[in-house]
C-alpha cells in the first residue's frame, strides 16, 4: 500500500539526547490523526520533522516524495504550531492579506470567509494587540485554514477556546476531512482527540506508541 505520509526510522538528537527515537509511521490521505503526550514528549518535534522544518535521521515522504530540510515542501500545508505569528499592529484581515500574498488565487473574499469560519469578524479593524487569547488562537487557525490546503497540522488547537468554539472547531475539521484533507492534531484534550481522530498515537520520551 502507498501511504500519503510515511516516516521510516526517524530519529532526532539534540546535544546528547534523543527528542525523537526510531519513529516509524504510516498515515493515509483524508483522515484525522491524533497525537497525545505530556509536554516534552516529542509531539511538536514530530510535527516539525513531518513539515521538513528540522533535519532528522531516517526518511520522511509525503505523497511518495522524500522531503528534506532544504527542499520546497511538496504539498500545500496549513500549520498552527505554538504561538501564531502575527503583526500586533495590524487587524486580522490585514494579517491574512500578508499570508494570502504568498499563496496563489487567494483573494479578499476567501480571507473574509476564512475569518468568519473561525468566528472572527472580517470587518473588525481592531489591532491584534487588543485581541483576547481566544481571538488570537482563532486567527492562528484562520492562518492555517486559508487557501487550498491538502495537509493541516495543528499543535494544541483548542488552547484558550471556550466550549462553544471547541465544538465549532470539531465541525470545521470534520468537514475538512470530508473534503479529503489530511489532518494531524496534537492536543492535551483527550476527549477532543478521541471525538475526531480516526487513529490516535501516544508520544513518550520521543518514542511513538499506538
Amino acid at each position: 500500500m502507498s501511504y500519503y505520509i510515511e516516516l521510516k526510522d526517524v530519529s532526532k538528537k539534540i546535544k546528547n539526547d534523543y527528542v525523537l527515537k526510531d519513529i516509524n509511521l504510516s498515515l493515509e490521505k483524508g483522515k484525522i490523526y491524533g497525537f497525545e503526550g505530556i509536554n516534552g514528549s516529542g509531539k511538536t518535534m514530530l510535527f516539525r520533522a513531518i513539515l521538513g522544518l528540522i533535519k532528522v535521521e531516517g526518511s520522511i515522504s509525503i505523497n511518495n516524495e522524500v522531503i528534506s530540510f532544504d527542499k520546497k515542501y511538496p504539498i500545500p500545508t496549513g500549520i498552527l504550531i505554538e504561538n501564531p505569528s502575527v503583526i500586533d499592529e495590524f487587524s486580522a484581515t490585514k494579517n491574512l492579506r500578508l499570508i494570502a500574498a504568498l499563496q496563489e488565487n487567494v483573494g479578499i473574499e476567501e480571507i473574509k470567509k476564512t475569518l468568519e469560519l473561525v468566528g472572527l469578524n472580517p470587518n473588525d479593524n481592531k489591532k491584534i494587540k487588543k485581541y483576547s487569547l481566544g481571538m488570537k488562537q482563532k486567527l492562528g487557525l484562520a492562518q492555517a485554514f486559508l487557501g487550498k490546503k491538502e495537509l493541516i497540522v495543528l499543535d494544541e488547537p483548542t488552547i484558550a477556546l471556550d466550549h462553544k468554539s471547541v465544538d465549532h472547531l470539531k465541525t470545521i475539521l470534520l468537514e475538512f476531512k470530508n473534503q479529503g484533507k489530511t489532518i494531524l492534531i496534537a492536543c492535551h484534550d483527550y476527549e477532543f482527540l478521541m471525538s475526531l481522530s480516526d487513529e490516535t498515537f501516544e508520544m513518550k520520551q520521543g518514542r511513538l506508541y499506538k
